[in-house]
């Protein structure tokens, strides 16, 4: 049986280092014990076993084992990303019903009277202390549940209101060692740490190297260059980053230093154009590039074998160890291969559905597929894919996110690769606007290089609107194209399509 998740920092060789970063090195044998204090603090709080236990933290050690030792004293953890802003925080607070935040008292004093009424407000410096206090009493591991409740993730929540998707130990065990299994992580592994810890693909960056055996280094990082210099420093292995990320990080210099011990680029959060893809094998050659796909609601699905990247660069691959995905008719019957479909997740990776929303995961969460091997319940994403005759899946979109003009159904993806084909072009992202003869116009955003920012923005306009003519069919060409010198970002790295067409609607 799958163990609880706080028996995670048994996985490490005896003086193995597990964390290391600003505060040091932290091998396994600490991190057990830390674990073990920080679990015996939080059971001595006088909270009701299965109370929210929320976390408001940059990448310390607090934000790192507050998990494992939220689990071991028999409560719930809920990450908040640091990025939010007080709306959202507020509205995970009262939405999850927390019993406790940790942050710090700049943080706090964002909020106003009111905001954190019956939430315990603790400062992260008292858990650094009981941490550090080789002589505080220590929780041994629990014999939780696996299929307790154990993590409230929210999501990004660039609309205002994220809504909590609930986890259990075992999804978060089994989707450590489905994804330290296909990526090949070992004991020397070191992963660094880039993405929001709050974000499922971020916190998987820990439990994942753990399993392995390896090292996590968490890091808040400014600028591309802070995550060059760090790469080099700590000799990284395993770097995981979303398509905006890697934009970014391929145009920064990597010095031959730095790039040395890379092993492994993970990507999910988006897919990776052909010319994206093309930028990250010049920056680091001879390093794999492993494209993944997932949700929170069933964690991760698919992966694409590197080996297989250059030969179909718009796949998503194939299920992960211990997930299975169909794709299905409306009528839930299998489709045919080059068939498009709605992708159905199954499996002991789907989560427990939305935190106290009956009627949003009764929607989302239904049975699974007659042809299920594993049954029960399954999360139908109303994502749209495509299977090839070799098994390998191919995104077409959201159902929701489809451009629907002229009765046309026109995925975004499509115009996007073709936007950013055009060279000089790093960055793009299309939309539908309401139109009454259309019903929907295609608008397009796109970020040129620093390079063309710099020229006539006319002329980059009139060259890509060429461009676009000669790939993309008439009903396929944007009613008006944006350029701008950044596309707005949601607080996990991904591009803010929802800030995007509130500002193709006021155009």
């Amino acid at each position: 049986m799958i163990p609880p998740l706080d028996h995670l920092p048994h996985h490490g060789e005896p003086g193995a280092v597990a964390i290391a970063g600003r505060f040091g090195t932290v091998d396994f044998a600490t991190m057990e014990a830390m674990t073990g204090r920080l679990a015996h603090w939080l059971a001595g709080q006088g909270l009701p076993p299965g109370s929210r236990i929320a976390a408001w933290l940059p990448k310390g050690l607090a934000a790192v084992l507050l998990p494992l030792a939220a689990a071991r004293a028999g409560h719930i953890y809920v990450p908040i990303n640091p990025q939010l802003k007080r709306a959202q925080v507020v509205h995970i607070l009262a939405d999850s019903d927390a019993a406790m935040l940790v942050s710090a008292p700049a943080r706090f004093e964002t909020l106003a009277p009111g905001d954190a009424d019956g939430v315990r407000l603790v400062e992260e410096s008292a858990l650094d202390a009981v941490m550090a206090d080789a002589g505080a009493p220590m929780l041994p591991p629990s014999a939780a549940d696996p299929d307790a409740l154990v993590e409230i993730l929210y999501t990004s929540g660039s609309t205002g209101r994220p809504k909590g998707v609930m986890l259990s130990h075992a999804n978060l065990m089994i989707g450590a060692r489905s994804v330290a299994t296909y990526l090949d992580l070992a004991p020397d592994d070191r992963t660094l740490a880039i993405l929001p810890l709050s974000f499922d693909y971020g916190q998987s960056q820990l439990f994942s190297t753990w399993w392995a055996g390896g090292c996590v280094v968490p890091l808040d990082y400014l600028l591309p260059r802070d995550v060059v210099k760090t790469v080099a420093v700590q000799h990284i292995t395993t770097l995981a980053g979303v398509p905006p990320l890697w934009v970014q990080l391929a145009e920064a210099v990597w010095p031959a230093e730095a790039t040395a011990s890379l092993r492994r680029l993970t990507n999910s959060g988006g897919a990776l154009t052909r010319p994206l893809i093309g930028r990250m094998r010049a920056a680091f050659p001879s390093v794999d590039i492993v494209a993944m796909y997932g949700l929170t609601e069933a964690f991760r699905s698919t992966w694409l074998p590197p080996a297989l990247l250059d030969a179909h660069p718009d796949s998503i691959g194939r299920a992960i160890p211990d997930a299975e995905v169909l794709v299905v008719r409306p009528d839930g019957t299998l489709t045919a291969d080059d068939e498009p479909g709605e992708l159905v997740h199954c499996g002991p990776l789907v989560a427990q559905g939305y935190w106290r929303d009956p009627a949003r995961t009764a929607a989302r969460f239904r049975p699974a597929p007659a042809a299920s091997a594993y049954g029960g319940t399954a999360v139908w994403s109303g994502d749209t894919v495509v299977r090839d005759g070799e098994g390998l899946l191919r995104f077409v979109g959201r159902d929701d996110a489809m451009i629907k003009s002229a009765g046309n159904r026109i995925s975004p993806s499509e115009i996007e690769e073709a936007a950013v084909a055009v060279s000089g072009i790093t960055e793009a992202c299309a939309l539908g606007r309401p139109d009454e003869r259309l019903g929907q116009a295609i608008v397009l955003f796109v970020r040129p290089d620093t390079a063309l920012c710099d020229n006539d923005a006319g002329i980059v306009l009139d060259r890509l609107r060429a461009a676009l003519r000669q790939s993309l069919p008439n009903f396929m060409q944007p009613a008006d194209i944006f350029i701008l010198a950044a596309l707005p970002r949601t607080p996990n790295g991904k591009i803010d399509r929802v800030r995007l067409a509130d500002m193709a609607g006021a155009a």
